[in-house]
């Protein structure tokens, strides 16, 4: 939601009828922006092992991850409808196997109108879906969990971090 100078709150995507549209941010300065996303994908005892020994059957599953979540992080609107094609500048996505799983964190860098949030979530989210298919043979419940925003710098709204 965003505030108006009324002070009353209004959804920005709807237009006054009810129907979804994509705000226009053409009038919006050009700044640069920054958008840090975390998840985890918790895994069984047989997987960790896997993943530490190098011993997953369909291959280095972090590579893959990581590179799922860059290719991921530049195609986000065309996944998420009304998210603006942004140019991506820098994308970082690091996988840190733990004892009960892998966590996944990704910085995506822009220098444009709009945010990159939904960018990060997205590498995050599909660096964990990846990973989830490297693994399955190994652990078929492999679990998505905790995926969110943990940061993030430029733009009106200001600076935040978790």
């Amino acid at each position: 939601m965003s505030e108006s100078h009324s002070g009353t709150s209004k959804l920005t995507h709807v237009r006054a009828d009810g129907s979804a549209h994509m705000v226009d941010v053409s009038a919006k300065d050009i700044t640069a922006r920054e958008a840090s996303a975390a998840g985890r994908v918790l895994l069984n005892a047989n997987a960790i092992a896997a993943l530490r020994d190098g011993n997953v059957p369909k291959g280095d599953a972090l590579a893959v991850a990581r590179i799922a979540g860059l290719q991921a992080a530049k195609r986000t609107p065309e996944l998420i409808p009304l998210a603006h094609p942004v140019a991506v500048h820098a994308v970082s996505v690091d996988l840190e196997v733990l004892d009960d799983g892998v966590g996944i964190v990704a910085t995506v860098r822009t220098a444009d109108r709009t945010g990159i949030e939904m960018e990060a979530l997205t590498c995050v989210s599909v660096a964990a879906l990846a990973l989830i298919d490297m693994v399955k043979a190994v652990d078929k419940h492999g679990r998505i969990t905790d995926v969110r925003v943990t940061a993030k710098s430029g733009g009106r709204s200001g600076d935040w971090h978790e």
